[in-house]
């Protein structure tokens, strides 16, 4: 009886000891290689408080601004934004081959351009290098990244040409390269993506010349060119059978006849405004849906047509054209 007693409790103990004792699946998900680079990413930023739970001694996978996948426990997104942190974009970051997702966000001491190591990382599917201080030119080698489904480098300091090969990524959904320093022509190759095309955010640069041919097949769900210093006949990129819902062209040196244009159905949103548009608003106009509308400070004329969404626009809307007339503006003579 004494010998079960004592046998029964030795199992209790053994369960007891085995409950509490860490199980290395789940306290140590982290990949070893994966956990190198980290501190080495780490080291090379100066070892910033935001990034002050990347202890060697515990779970990467459980760190800050990193995520691991579910089944290999392999680093896939590290998503770094919103902190204390300077210096450049270390090399390391080449050196975790599952990263899907890749984020630089509103860190205004992150200089430096864009390293090549990041062509490494073929699994990429979102790059956001955005509202940083980074400067040089748009990398070419983006074009390496196949799975590239969002590139967002916006609010930069970059420079020079956009590289027309970025127009070759098959699965490019959304490119934004707004608000930098970047300067030539749009590429005619951006009216010809490889795979559907991606809404195209391009403003506050200094882009010139004029909308390529190519435009008249693009299709975007979104775009936004305002405040650079396109110039030509904007009208190639309007079609009644396209799906564009958002398109903003403020702000630059167009010039064309607005009163031969057929607007996509799909249309909500345009803002031609600050521009050299001759001609008058078309009639078609009134079978829009739409909620925002800008086309002041032009060369328009003639009477804005009555019905539809137009005359629920304040008068701001159209003011400081050559000679538009009607609701909301004064009579027309």
């Amino acid at each position: 009886m004494e010998i079960s007693k004592l046998f029964l409790l030795s199992y209790l103990l053994l369960l007891l000891l085995l409950a509490t004792r860490p199980c290395p699946s789940l306290s140590e998900r982290c990949n070893p290689h994966d956990k190198k680079v980290l501190l080495q990413i780490k080291k090379a930023l100066n070892n910033p408080y935001h990034l002050a739970s990347w202890d060697p001694n515990s779970d990467c996978c459980g760190w800050y601004c990193v995520e691991c996948d579910r089944t290999n426990h392999r680093i896939n997104s590290l998503t770094i934004f919103s902190g204390n942190i300077s210096g450049q974009i270390p090399d390391a970051v080449g050196d975790l081959p599952f990263l899907e997702i890749l984020v630089f966000h509103k860190l205004s001491n992150l200089t430096g351009r864009i390293p090549p190591a990041i062509s490494k990382l073929k699994n990429l599917k979102v790059v956001d290098l955005s509202w940083t201080d980074l400067s040089g030119p748009v990398p070419a080698f983006f074009r390496e990244l196949k799975n590239l489904q969002v590139l967002d480098l916006s609010f930069n300091k970059l420079s020079g040409p956009i590289p027309a090969c970025l127009s070759t990524l098959p699965k490019l959904d959304t490119l934004h390269l707004d608000r930098n320093r970047l300067t030539g022509p749009i590429p005619d190759s951006f009216g010809k993506f490889a795979g559907i095309a991606p809404s195209l955010y391009l403003s506050h640069n200094q882009l010139s010349g004029k909308i390529p041919s190519s435009f008249r097949g693009f299709n975007p769900s979104s775009i936004d060119l305002s405040r650079n210093k396109l110039e030509g006949d904007l009208s190639v990129f309007f079609n009644a059978k396209k799906t564009t819902q958002i398109a903003d062209f403020s702000r630059n040196l167009f010039q064309f006849d607005l009163s031969t244009v057929e607007f996509p159905k799909s249309l909500t949103s345009l803002d031609l405004s600050h521009n050299k548009i001759t001609g008058g608003l078309p009639k078609m106009m009134t079978s829009l849906n739409l909620y925002s509308l800008n086309v002041s400070y032009n060369h328009l004329c003639g009477k804005i047509p009555a019905g539809g969404k137009l005359q629920s626009f304040a008068d701001d809307a159209y003011f400081h054209n050559q000679c538009l007339c009607g609701a909301p503006l004064r009579r027309c003579k």
